[in-house]
């Protein structure tokens, strides 16, 4: 497993992470338990030492079975959390002031509630899980995050940037205040190389992607038959008629490449890795199935400057998180 820093900070952390939202049992539906344990055990195994989670997944479920993997490794893991916004705006909105969403009890409150679920002493990257980049001034939450550092409830801060709004946190990156930002990256969503990559870099902060499957779309497994079980978020993701889209961009992906659909989700992870402002991906793996594959297509490396060219060309620009 293949090591990189992020950014600033002094935590060494696989470049494959393990995103932790599946297997809350929330939105995201089909999860058990013993399987989770399971692939997280397995990921830990296999070299993982960064583990994304949330409060708002699952209501702390995500987190307390997290904890429970991260306190049996007997190794070192790093964990990264999420506090939810306040007024429960998903995304943040513009206009609406950083007081309604993250006021410095709340932010102290939520991170309690962290701690408690994950058993931890401490949560080595603690994150806002909604950004606005006029907040960067505002409010008192900056005073929360630095009593939460100085008490050593957690080590650094991050934000978790708007779904497929990557500039709105460009900011924030050059305001030094924050250490890492997570982000939605992927060979459809090309967009975080624009603006946010190149200011990454010159400010040294850490990069989280999720999303590098686009849901699902770039692992090859969603078809114009695909169905979901009720309940399941991605039927509106998905909804209307997007699965035929998805299979048509990744038909036309596969001839571009000249590869197999089997090797589609190799491809798509490689493509995360490849990209020097990227400290880690987390896609999730809510079996061990999925861990052995993301574990085989990181060990590959980097993919060539003429695969990552025609990648390019498949850039898609388009927010399925919005109602068909």
């Amino acid at each position: 497993m293949r090591i990189r820093t992020l950014g600033k900070t002094n935590l060494q952390v696989s470049e494959l992470g393990y995103g932790a939202w599946g297997i809350g049992k929330h939105m995201w539906l089909g999860a058990e338990d013993d399987e989770s344990m399971r692939s997280l055990r397995r990921a830990l195994d296999g070299g993982v030492n960064f583990i994304d989670t949330a409060l708002a997944y699952g209501d702390g479920h995500s987190e307390k079975l997290v904890g429970q993997a991260v306190r049996d490794s007997g190794g070192t893991v790093y964990v990264a959390s999420k506090i939810p916004p306040k007024n429960m705006q998903w995304p943040a909105q513009r206009g609406v002031p950083a007081s309604q969403a993250y006021p410095a009890d709340w932010v102290i409150e939520c991170t309690e509630r962290s701690l408690a679920n994950l058993g931890l002493d401490a949560i080595d990257v603690q994150q806002f899980h909604v950004w606005d980049d006029s907040w960067t001034q505002q409010g008192d939450w900056a005073e929360a995050i630095d009593r939460l550092r100085t008490e050593g409830k957690i080590r650094y801060f991050g934000v978790s940037i708007n779904d497929h709004q990557p500039a709105n946190a460009v900011e924030l990156v050059k305001s030094g205040l924050v250490d890492s930002v997570q982000v939605i990256y992927n060979v459809f969503d090309q967009s975080p190389e624009d603006e946010l990559f190149p200011a990454v870099l010159e400010h040294n902060v850490g990069v989280i992607v999720r999303v590098p499957f686009d849901e699902g779309s770039l692992t090859g497994r969603i078809t114009p038959e695909t169905r979901f079980p009720e309940g399941d978020w991605r039927n509106g993701y998905f909804g209307g008629d997007r699965r035929q889209q998805v299979w048509d961009r990744v038909q036309a992906l596969l001839k571009d490449m000249d590869i197999p659909l089997e090797r589609l989700p190799e491809v798509a992870l490689r493509y995360c890795l490849s990209h020097p402002a990227v400290s880690t991906v987390i896609p999730g793996m809510r079996s061990v199935r999925n861990v052995e594959a993301n574990l085989s297509a990181e060990s590959l490396g980097h993919l060539s400057s003429s695969e990552l060219q025609l990648l390019r060309q498949h850039r898609w620009v388009r927010n399925f998180y919005q109602a068909p």
